[in-house]
């Protein structure tokens, strides 16, 4: 995916999936300077770790964890790098990315495309200081037990990242969403409690929005059973709403972007309502302003996730929202973005 201000007119000449790689190449090698401090206002806690503010890079633009220094200086609070399968595979083929415009969406069947698992644990071994880091798990598509893949990403990753995060909801490897359900669901993560014993770097699952709030509410009770610290809620959709307007909008493969607005809200209050402050929440989907991440946060999320905003905001929506969400949260008298967290629950 293309970052719209680093040189938005060339990226936009040229198809997405080759846009997001020299986007990645420019991360890499223009000598960005470090942001500005963060309002004090912006500050959060999420399973123990202390954010500057509560604004994060989502999984998927940085499969690889090759731009990290140039990440680091985009302001974010925290970078989710991945999703990283053991192996490396190349993904599906090509075309597997598509901007819908019109609708500021877009659709992608990459496949979990990665370099595998010893090149990405390589890159956070030399990651920059001060970056607050997650690593996204995901599983081979020819694996026949996916939950062996993310007990394998969990093992060699120990100590490289400061959160690791379970990715069970790309719709692009087939029979990954199947692992949602109950059985399946205390089986990952029973194998992953087992395989993190003694390890206290915490451990996030990250799911669907296409659930209803009864699965939500499963998953929920799950991740408590099994000692999970956040729940990422959440990643792409299958659904197609029919407000659509792009000649893209019939590819097959998973949408984000601002159409996915109302169902990664809806996962998130079905989410809110069964936690009940029990487990740490973080919203991804559709998430373009200060006013949107505001509204995440005050129904019950810790923190926020970004991606395919910056396909259209261009990485400066970064500091844009950070600004608009202070003065949100000022506004209405609380001292950090943690309070009004916690102030929802």
């Amino acid at each position: 995916m293309d970052l719209s201000d680093i040189g938005a007119a060339a990226l936009r000449s040229v198809d997405p999936e080759t846009a997001h790689r020299l986007a990645l190449l420019a991360l890499q090698v223009v000598p960005l300077p470090a942001p500005a401090a963060d309002d004090p206002v912006l500050a959060t806690t999420v399973a123990g770790l202390r954010l500057p503010n509560p604004v994060g890079l989502a999984a998927g633009l940085d499969k690889n964890a090759e731009a990290l220094r140039g990440l680091a200086r985009l302001g974010f609070g925290f970078v989710e790098c991945g999703s990283v399968t053991p192996r490396p595979q190349p993904g599906n083929p090509r075309p597997r990315l598509f901007r819908l415009a019109e609708d500021r969406a877009v659709i992608n069947r990459m496949g979990f495309n990665n370099d595998g698992l010893e090149a990405f644990a390589a890159r956070l071994a030399r990651r920059p200081a001060g970056l607050t880091l997650g690593a996204n798990l995901g599983a081979n598509k020819d694996t026949a037990d996916k939950a062996a893949d993310y007990v394998a990403g969990l093992t060699r990753l120990r100590g490289l990242a400061d959160y690791v995060t379970v990715n069970v909801s790309s719709p692009n490897t087939p029979g990954l969403r199947d692992l949602q359900g109950r059985a399946a669901m205390d089986d990952l993560l029973g194998r992953l409690a087992e395989a993190r014993a003694g390890d206290r770097t915490p451990l996030f699952l990250k799911i669907a929005p296409d659930l209803t709030a009864a699965q939500i509410g499963v998953i929920v009770e799950a991740g408590l059973d099994h000692g999970l610290d956040a729940l990422i809620v959440s990643n792409t959709t299958l659904e197609r709403p029919e407000s659509l307007r792009s000649r893209h909008r019939g590819e097959a493969g998973g949408l984000s972007g601002a159409p996915l607005k109302a169902a990664a809200a809806a996962a998130l209050r079905a989410a809110a309502e069964a936690s009940a402050g029990r487990l740490p929440l973080i919203a991804v989907g559709g998430i373009d302003s200060g006013e949107e991440a505001y509204r995440r946060i005050r129904a019950g999320a810790s923190a926020v996730q970004i991606y395919s905003a910056l396909v259209y905001g261009g990485p400066g929506l970064v500091g844009r929202l950070k600004r608009e969400l202070a003065d949100r949260l000022k506004a209405d008298g609380f001292s950090t973005a943690a309070e009004a967290a916690a102030s929802a629950r």
